[in-house]
């Protein structure tokens, strides 16, 4: 791959939709198409072990932390080897079944530094990660949502659901999503990155709980209007039962202007398979100012899961300005 002539990217998100674009962005920093990397990461968990730790410890909850951590670990041996430790849930009955090495390395480091930060960059040091994690606000956050269809006496009813698990699993239409304290403080060390980065990676991950909650932070969502870093927004492979039942592409799209539609997007990236209409898709990315590329992205044999490299060589063509919109 060629050098380009971007210096540092931002990716924000949380879980599986992080991990796919970190897993990406860390090939690039190997190549050394990117000199920089820093993940953003969403801080509404509230269940599993990140749940129960949040509770018992008022923490951040740190699983979507600890995957991003895993994600940016080397492709060597040591890489690998610590990327498997920390994201080792232990199994048995006792009080400790669930609980990932990761997240109580974490919060063991928060304990002792008091400055969760500082504690996330000492992990990184020790796992070697190719990139730098931050949380997008610095205190928890709880998701709550507005859904209609849960009422059997009144199908247009809209019922708030509270907790980012029960947003997720949610068996009527999300109507729209907040975050609850409303203004967060958000990691200044984010901000700062955000503000100074050359490009900024938003998706793919659940919609409505992952993605959309960075530009509800005010002072992130500010960042990210105001970044001079061009913006890629990486639409998901499918529709995500509970928060997205039927969602096509531009409906994912759509969703994102109406929580910010004031946000600046550079380009969106499709997987080919997932684009039905790219007419229609096409139509509303050009209206936003933005340019498409559809690429072919999924894993081989999935049409959920997106593929590290077929992802790193779309990141890197966009970033070198070699792709051709729609493509």
């Amino acid at each position: 791959m060629a050098r380009s002539t971007a210096q540092s990217a931002v990716a924000l998100g949380g879980g599986h939709g992080l991990f796919a674009s970190l897993s990406a962005l860390r090939h690039l920093v190997a190549e050394l198409t990117l000199d920089e990397l820093t993940a953003v990461v969403t801080v509404a968990d509230n269940g599993g072990s990140s749940g129960r730790l949040r509770g018992e410890f008022g923490v951040l909850p740190p699983g979507d932390l600890r995957m991003a951590l895993a994600a940016l670990c080397g492709d060597d041996e040591w890489g690998r080897t610590w990327a498997d430790v920390v994201q080792h849930r232990f199994a048995g009955e006792g009080e400790m079944r669930g609980h990932v090495i990761g997240n109580l390395l974490i919060v063991g480091l928060w304990e002792l530094m008091g400055d969760p930060v500082r504690a996330l960059d000492w992990v990184g040091k020790l796992l070697g990660a190719r990139g730098r994690v931050l949380p997008m606000a610095v205190t928890p956050i709880d998701m709550t949502a507005q859904v209609r269809g849960l009422d059997p006496a009144d199908a247009d009813r809209t019922t708030q659901v509270r907790g980012q698990v029960e947003v997720a699993t949610t068996q009527g239409q999300i109507v729209s999503v907040a975050l609850d304290p409303p203004d967060p403080q958000a990691c200044a060390e984010a901000v700062e990155a955000v503000l100074g980065a050359d490009w900024v990676v938003l998706g793919p991950g659940s919609w409505f709980t992952s993605v959309i909650p960075h530009l509800m932070v005010p002072s992130l969502r500010q960042a990210l209007i105001d970044t001079a870093g061009g913006l890629i927004v990486v639409l998901n492979l499918e529709p995500q039962e509970g928060e997205t039942p039927g969602y096509l592409p531009e409906d994912h799209l759509a969703a994102l202007f109406e929580h910010a539609p004031d946000l600046k997007i550079h380009t969106v990236l499709a997987d080919v398979r997932s684009v039905g209409h790219p007419e229609e898709l096409d139509r509303l990315v050009s209206s936003s100012g933005a340019s498409l590329v559809i690429a072919d992205l999924a894993a081989d044999g999935t049409t959920d899961r997106h593929d590290d490299d077929k992802l790193a060589v779309a990141f890197e063509r966009i970033m070198n300005g070699i792709v051709v919109p729609g493509d």
